[in-house]
Order: structure tokens, then C-alpha cells, then sequence
């Protein structure tokens, strides 16, 4: 979730909008690996962000439209069948990004068809990049910092079901708190 960056509101009056990201969180044991390898290789992120593939990344929203949000949100979900995922290996999008990701090596197509979908209605909105599910662990670091992460994390292999997707918000101090959890609880998609 840090493919924008966004400036802190002002304190003096109730904020007009507020931050949000939808995401596919990674479960115990391997979420606790991923944020010690971001902070092994000095990620400033590493404490902030849990470890997950976006499906939507931070975007601001009005709060009056929250509501309808969360509406949209649990009608997504309830479109969506469980699915099964494997985070296997590394990836980089240097030269275009210097990011070092976790890969998804099955669920790739569930996470397409959920993010597809989340970004319609009252969360449509066009990405700077095309869409590509993965799990960031370092960003914003030193080229050797980069390397490190590719190289020590290369023989990942998790393997998890994704039952649900969450909604956060983005506090005031940056920090990311959950603001709704959807189960997925939609027919199977159709082969």
C-alpha cells in the first residue's frame, strides 16, 4: 500500500476525506517473517504496513461516502468464492520501481477478478501502474538493501486460504488500522 503517498490533513477541523486501501492480508507465520525481513533490510515501512497484496491501494475517499463503501465492499465479497494462494519467491520491478516483492504464484487470477471489481462504484478510480498482486518487502532502501531481499527471501514458499479481504483506514499518524473485514462468501468462479 505505498504506491501513493498522500499529505496529513490538517488538525483544526473534522477531515472532509479520509485514506483507504483494500487489501489481502498474509496470515501468521509468514506475515511475522515478511515484516522482519522489511526491517532487516531497513524498510521505513516495515512497522506500518502489514505484509499483504493490494487490492486497492491508498486512495482518498470522501467520508460521506463511507456508507456506501461498505456497501460496495460486502457486495464484492459476497461475489467472490474463498480461494487458495502461494507466495513462492521473489520478483523486482526495477528499473521502473526499486521494489522488491514476495511473488504470487497461484491465486493470481482471484486477486485480478476481486481488485477488478473492488475498483468499480464509489472506489473506481485508474491505477499508475498496471495491476500485479504481489507482497512488497522492501521499498525506499538501499540497492544492497534491495538485493538482500531478493536474494534472502527467493526460497519463500507459504501457501495460506484467503477467506476474507479488509478494508483500512489511514489514521491521522499514518498508520494503517483495519476498518472492516469482508468474508468471502461467493459461488465458485466458473472454469
Amino acid at each position: 500500500m505505498n504506491d501513493d503517498t498522500f499529505v496529513p490533513r490538517s488538525r483544526t477541523a473534522p477531515p472532509q476525506t479520509s485514506v483507504v486501501g483494500v487489501l489481502v492480508p498474509v496470515p501468521e507465520p509468514w506475515a511475522q517473517v515478511l515484516v522482519d525481513w522489511r526491517a532487516k533490510v531497513g524498510d521505513p515501512q516495515a512497522t506500518v504496513v502489514p505484509p499483504h497484496v493490494t487490492l486497492l491501494p491508498p486512495t482518498e475517499v470522501p467520508c460521506a461516502d463511507r456508507a456506501a463503501i461498505s456497501e460496495h465492499l460486502a457486495r464484492v465479497a459476497r461475489s467472490h468464492p474463498p480461494f487458495e494462494m502461494h507466495l513462492s519467491g521473489t520478483g523486482t520491478f526495477t528499473p521502473v520501481s526499486d521494489v522488491v516483492f514476495v511473488t504470487v504464484a497461484k491465486g493470481i487470477g482471484n486477486c485480478e477478478l476481486l481488485a477488478s471489481d473492488v475498483r468499480t462504484g464509489p472506489l473506481a478510480r485508474d491505477l499508475s501502474f498496471p495491476y500485479h498482486p504481489h507482497v512488497t518487502v522492501a521499498h525506499d532502501v538501499a540497492p544492497d538493501m534491495l538485493d538482500l531481499a531478493y536474494s534472502g527471501l527467493a526460497d519463500l514458499s507459504a501457501e495460506f486460504a484467503v477467506t476474507s479481504f479488509t478494508e483500512f483506514q489511514q489514521s491521522p499518524t499514518g498508520t494503517w488500522v483495519v476498518a472492516r473485514e469482508y468474508p468471502l462468501t461467493g459461488p465458485p468462479h466458473r472454469r
